[in-house]
């Protein structure tokens, strides 16, 4: 990848989340400019590493620049480490992150999801369906596997770029404690809740994340050209 930045301006890097591709960001990037990186178990299919040999090939995909990484559900883990890692990074979005430790127990999990589906928009199921056949199963549960445990709050306590933290108020996969106490941990994390959403907001809610992205795009050019 070419330079990331446009007149000075970093570039959003959006991350699909867990068997996603980059149809789930499609309706988001028509509002705002950026680019889709994915990843092992997120549009592509496996091997999938450890947690940072994904973040070395987020990297290795970033190319000169400094950006703001975007990134949904299960991405959320590699674009902190990312963000830890590399002084590229500018800024982060992070969409309902699914690292709650409460839900890696199975039981839980499929609790959980079963409490989001049912308040998604159903005109959605079909466009997940194909991306997660395009991913695959296998390499859907040795991504949760591999990211799961990862202590994304001690992660982006590390983190000195600004941090925003976004969950759906519908959203059973990313619990509002869970999303603020993320915020909480970064230095400069502040939280968003989205009324009505639920867990899918790039697909459902792209004029608000669209805003949300194109206000953090602009926060960190001002403090860079200041």
């Amino acid at each position: 990848m070419s330079s990331l930045e446009a007149n000075g301006v970093p570039v959003a890097v959006c991350v699909p989340g867990l068997g996603l591709d980059e149809r789930s960001w499609a309706r988001v990037l028509r509002r705002t400019r950026g680019v889709v990186v994915r990843l092992p178990g997120m549009g592509v299919r496996g091997p999938v590493g450890t947690l940072p040999e994904l973040t070395e090939q987020l990297l290795a995909a970033l190319g000169p620049g400094r950006c703001v990484l975007v990134a949904h559900s299960q991405s959320c883990q590699v674009v902190a480490a990312a963000a830890a890692w590399d002084a590229r990074v500018v800024g982060l979005l992070l969409l309902g992150p699914t690292t709650d430790p409460r839900m890696r127990r199975m039981p839980v999990l499929a609790g959980r999801w079963v409490r989001t589906a049912v308040r998604e928009q159903w005109w959605q199921v079909p466009f997940i369906v194909a991306q997660w056949l395009r991913t695959g199963p296998r390499d859907m549960t040795a991504l949760w596997r591999r990211t799961a445990p990862d202590p994304i709050d001690e992660r982006l306590r590390r983190v000195g770029v600004p941090v925003v933290v976004v969950r759906g108020e519908r959203d059973a996969l990313c619990p509002r404690d869970w999303a603020v106490r993320l915020a909480g941990s970064a230095s400069r994390g502040r939280f968003v809740e989205l009324p009505g959403a639920a867990h899918m907001t790039p697909q459902t809610r792209p004029d608000q994340v669209a805003d949300l992205l194109a206000g953090l795009l602009a926060e960190v050019h001002e403090e860079q050209a200041g």
